[in-house]
């Protein structure tokens, strides 16, 4: 059996914080408001092509301000010009992260995300370590499809057998399942998600 030698965390509620709704709330002062932005931006179902990379940042700003009262297009200008800088890093995961490299294992991410990405990722403290990126707006391709995991294990030289995918979502860490990683479906208890790379990188099943 391979032994593990690489750790593949997603970004979102991972490595750092997502959630439209908070983000949404810190360009009003009102609870309703703040619902009005979400859903005319973050609550969209064109939010998931800005990730695909099908529509670009100038397309999601123009459905959004269609989808919104006037009076509130300020807030929503706002909001989406500095969301990202509100995403909090998960401080655990990004110390096990930096542990793992220091340990010689690899270290990479793998996101549905915008090509402004690095608006958040860039505030994570493991960020300076990270051996590799793939996101999914860039190579036109969402996780779950095994095809992404695929260009992240090409591009990177890795062997899926020897990666450990780490996701909040169970369909994502099924479509890696598929290519013959581990995976791990995270639902914030780090110290499983540490005991399960020690069992995997001695030799043991998890």
């Amino acid at each position: 059996m391979a032994l593990l030698r690489n750790v593949i965390f997603d970004m979102g509620n991972v490595l750092m914080t997502f959630d439209g709704h908070e983000f949404a709330r810190a360009f009003t002062e009102d609870e309703k408001d703040a619902d009005l932005l979400y859903a005319a931006l973050f609550g969209r179902t064109e939010w998931a092509l800005l990730d695909s990379g099908t529509i670009d940042h100038a397309t999601m700003l123009r459905v959004a301000e269609a989808h919104i009262p006037e009076r509130l297009l300020p807030n929503l200008y706002s909001c989406f010009d500095h969301w990202p800088e509100l995403s909090r890093p998960l401080e655990e995961t990004n110390d096990l992260a930096r542990r793992l490299h220091a340990a010689g294992f690899g270290v990479y991410v793998l996101s549905n995300a915008s090509d402004r990405i690095f608006e958040q990722l860039d505030h994570a403290p493991a960020r300076p370590i990270i051996d590799g990126v793939v996101v999914s707006a860039e190579e036109r391709l969402m996780k779950p499809d095994p095809a992404i995991f695929r260009v992240l294990c090409d591009r990177y030289n890795l062997a899926p057998e020897e990666c450990l995918f780490v996701d909040d979502s169970l369909d994502n860490c099924r479509g890696a399942g598929v290519t013959g990683m581990w995976t791990h479906h995270f639902t914030g208890d780090v110290d499983a998600l540490e005991n399960q790379i020690a069992t995997l990188s001695q030799g043991g099943k998890a």
